[in-house]
């Protein structure tokens, strides 16, 4: 009874269906008389007509004018009929169509690469390599307790949706006034400080059953390119010892403290992760950890029992993308081994390359970041070495008025890794490995 549903009024579906089905009795026709195909009395008055037509030495004529206006109307009958389907699903995007379903394809034969970390670093990231593939699982820690998040967190008793937020964002395939929408934050009244986005999360949190769903729901209407998942569901207090013994609780209250992090650590410390985190590590063809903040967007998730032991067991390659600049708090006069260290203290030594930035920063950035005490982060690529991994150095820096990874350099980076480094054997279909001259000799 479905099928008649087509044929309801105001569908503007017919005329096409009806003149598709002229066009294929048409060429049908023209086939069959020129091949002999038809039965012999169908076939025999359209000879007697057309060789009165045209004459009768010239009765294939008439086969041929079949074809020549059965398959054209056709043709353009189902092309009508589509694009009518088309509007009524997706106004205005049926001239794009074909790219959009071509991109779609293009991307889903793409690597499998999963992102771990929190903050501005991991959406830079994953602005790069939603160019490349689909197959992206961004895990994301649930320890952040200030701004809007924190509000919320406190306030509703919810996961802090802001690091999620940014994700989902920056793996959407919207609108830029989507974007701006989800980002916009108020400035007056009782709302001032929040963020629209946020509060979205915090709305499906109740409407949809559960943080989880809350950002299920969001993906779906966002058409993200992968998935972005909490490392866990619990609710969890990040924590740090300091280098003088002192316990410090809060991810907001740790860089402030400007001391020496000995480790940091969760309470609860028995919090386990989401079945689907550990699915996408185990399947992975790249396991990433950052860019982000060393202790605070990064360690978190490490700390949250079974992902360091997936990490270790995958076959996937696992990279370490070092921050370029050192973070006032956390990172004082760390160079990039003191980094790699701290993952290796905190979840045993679980990296295969580590991505160092070897271009130049501004000068006018560099001072102004030395005034908020931030340097750029020193490459001892002799002592990475002697941790065992391997060191690949890249200009990565993106110009702005800020100091970030350039999102496609490093997602192009990244992916080329995967695809040298890739145990099965099998090759990616969208990622054609164009840059591996460019990636040994960036090996430092």
């Amino acid at each position: 009874m479905h099928l008649f549903k087509w044929l309801y009024p105001g569908l503007h579906f017919k005329r096409w269906l009806a003149l598709s089905f002229l066009g294929l009795v048409l060429a049908a026709a023209g086939i069959g008389l020129l091949g002999r195909l038809l039965p012999r009395e169908h076939q025999a008055v359209l000879m007697v007509w057309f060789a009165e037509l045209f004459g009768p030495g010239r009765v294939w004529l008439g086969g041929a004018l079949l074809l020549v206006l059965g398959l054209p109307a056709l043709v353009y009958g189902n092309f009508k009929a589509f694009r009518s389907v088309v509007d009524a699903l997706a106004p205005g995007e049926s001239m794009r169509l074909a790219d959009i379903i071509y991109t779609r394809q293009h991307l889903r034969r793409g690597p499998r690469i999963v992102v771990i970390g929190g903050g501005t670093g991991l959406s830079v990231l994953l602005r790069g390599l939603k160019q490349y593939t689909s197959n992206i699982t961004a895990i994301v820690t649930v320890a952040d307790d200030g701004g809007s998040s924190g509000r919320l967190r406190g306030e509703l008793g919810i996961l802090p949706p802001g690091d999620i937020r940014n994700c989902l964002v920056a793996l959407a395939d919207k609108e830029s006034l989507m974007e701006d929408l989800l980002q916009y934050r108020f400035k007056s009244g009782d709302l001032a400080g929040h963020n629209l986005g946020n509060l979205l999360l915090a709305a499906l949190n109740d409407v949809a059953g559960g943080f989880h769903e809350a950002v299920q729901a969001l993906s779906k209407v966002l058409a993200i390119r992968g998935q972005v998942l909490p490392v866990t569901l619990q609710n969890v207090v990040l924590g740090a010892e300091l280098s003088d013994g002192t316990l410090v609780y809060g991810e907001s209250t740790i860089p402030q403290c400007r001391k020496p992090i000995k480790r940091v650590f969760l309470v609860p410390g028995d919090c386990y992760p989401l079945p689907e985190a550990l699915q996408a590590i185990a399947g992975a063809d790249a396991v990433v950890l950052g860019p982000g903040s060393l202790y605070t967007s990064i360690l978190p998730n490490l700390l949250v029992r079974g992902i360091p032991e997936a990490i270790a067991r995958t076959r996937a390659v696992r990279i370490y993308v070092c921050n370029v600049m050192t973070q006032p708090g956390e990172t004082d006069g760390y160079a990039a081994s003191d980094h790699l260290q701290a993952i290796f203290n905190h979840a045993g030594p679980i990296v295969d390359y580590v991505v160092v930035n070897q271009g130049g920063i501004p000068a006018r950035l560099k001072a102004r970041y030395r005034r908020e005490g931030a340097v750029p982060v020193v490459v001892d690529g002799e002592r990475l070495r002697q941790m065992g991994v391997a060191v690949i150095g890249a200009n990565l820096v993106h110009e702005s008025n800020v100091v970030r990874h350039h999102p496609d350099k490093l997602a192009r980076l990244i992916l080329e890794l995967a695809l040298l480094e890739r145990k099965s054997g099998e090759p990616f279909g969208s990622f054609d490995g164009s840059l591996n001259g460019s990636l040994r000799s960036g090996r430092m």
